[in-house]
């Protein structure tokens, strides 16, 4: 048994779902679990839906783009409007719209996880019916009646126990199943996410639960580079990191690899492959067991859009354990995500991701206690094995407000 995992980027449009047929025929018909995220930028496309919802209580124009995607995409892998995976389609809108006509909580993260998850539907439908009418016989499987978690919308945790329960049962074995990344259910049976970029995740959990052969991730990069080409000039290819260099760069912020997802691999030694769906003769990176990165060179990871706090106590005394067992209590209550902390006798400073938007709150809590400053849209750079000429190049026209040096790692908080 394998585990694939394709991402947006790699079902993009209908030449992209066309090329996943390419990569799995390339590779056989063997026994497979196959995870696939919502198409292209479709979850950013369901938020705004979310965003207008609550705000004006209008969707329909937010909407419209995202059915007009999928139709776009439906009409050139499928010619004949006949096909049944058009009404599969239609019917998982009317599922949505339906939602949004009659529900009545102004919870953002609840109503969020309800609307975001008919991406993977939408998308693993298409694929799914694709490959049948192709002749690459799989079975289609909602990921929401495997992953079970609790009710952290937008966050869930996985209960483990019931999901290796329910996929042990629901996925047959010999054959090829497709399934949704990112989404679950908790106990009312209302749906969850795993966090953004949870597909990753959701490809570890099933080969956890499976004692799966291997787990390969599809990507529009070669594997994990030693840099985000996106930010960095000439990254260079990692053609093998052990899972504990790949957790310290997931954690740290290197998007190729979902944080969470090395742990299940992890604790059954399961190897993780990142190969580029564009090049699938190439062997990308591995991900196993003591391996040592190779080649070794500095490796440059950034964050952006984060925020800069800075603490000290109204009356300048020490900032002690009790003081900073509060702070991280509002952390978690605010669900804050903590990427460095920097602290002296009367100073406490934290470098934080805001996903949740409740930055506002969280601030005015702090205020009760501390002086407060703080700076937003800074950017967390981040070099594992870290040299001089690493850092002069990194700092050369940054403004630097914190920076933190470890044996192996150096941070550095900076504005452009």
């Amino acid at each position: 048994m394998k585990i694939y995992k394709f991402g947006g980027a790699s079902v993009k449009d209908a030449e992209g779902v066309r090329n996943v047929l390419k990569v799995l025929e390339a590779n056989g018909h063997g026994s497979k679990v196959i995870v696939i995220s919502a198409m292209g930028k479709i979850t950013n496309a369901l938020e705004e839906v979310v965003n207008a919802y609550l705000s004006t209580g209008k969707y329909t124009e937010a909407l419209q783009p995202v059915k007009e995607f999928h139709l776009n995409i439906l009409q050139q892998l499928f010619p004949k409007k006949e096909e049944p995976v058009y009404a599969k389609v239609k019917n998982y809108f009317e599922e949505l719209e339906n939602f949004i006509q009659h529900n009545r909580s102004q919870q953002y993260d609840y109503v969020y996880d309800q609307v975001v998850i008919y991406g993977e539907l939408l998308s693993t439908t298409i694929v799914s019916e694709f490959l049948t009418a192709e002749g690459y016989g799989n079975d289609w499987l909602d990921a929401r009646n495997c992953i079970k978690t609790d009710s952290t919308y937008r966050d869930a945790q996985v209960q483990w126990p019931e999901t290796q329960a329910a996929i042990i049962n629901l996925v047959k074995r010999d054959h090829v199943t497709i399934t949704q990344g990112f989404i679950g259910t908790d106990s009312n049976n209302f749906s969850t996410t795993l966090g953004r970029e949870g597909s990753d995740y959701t490809a570890g959990i099933f080969a956890y639960c499976l004692n799966a052969d291997s787990v390969t991730i599809w990507k529009d990069v070669p594997g994990v580079l030693n840099a985000d080409p996106r930010v960095f000039e000439k990254p260079r290819l990692l053609e093998q990191i052990s899972y504990e260099e790949a957790i310290e760069l997931a954690f740290y912020g290197a998007s190729v690899i979902h944080p969470k997802t090395l742990q299940p691999l992890q604790r059954k030694e399961i190897p993780l492959y990142v190969r580029s769906f564009l090049n699938p003769e190439n062997d990308g990176t591995a991900v196993k067991k003591g391996q040592p990165i190779s080649p070794k060179i500095p490796c440059f990871i950034v964050k952006k859009n984060q925020v800069l706090i800075s603490l000290s106590a109204l009356d300048f005394s020490f900032i002690i354990e009790e003081n900073i067992s509060h702070i991280f209590s509002l952390f978690h209550k605010y669900q804050i995500k903590v990427d460095l902390i920097q602290n002296s006798a009367i100073s406490f400073s934290v470098c934080v991701d805001n996903k949740f938007n409740n930055l506002e709150k969280l601030i005015n809590q702090l205020k009760a206690t501390f002086r407060v400053t703080y700076n937003t849209g800074v950017s967390l750079y981040t070099i594992r094995h870290f040299d001089d000429a690493a850092i002069r190049e990194l700092e050369k026209d940054k403004k630097i407000l914190l920076k933190q040096t470890t044996r192996e790692t150096v941070q550095i908080i900076a504005t452009p």
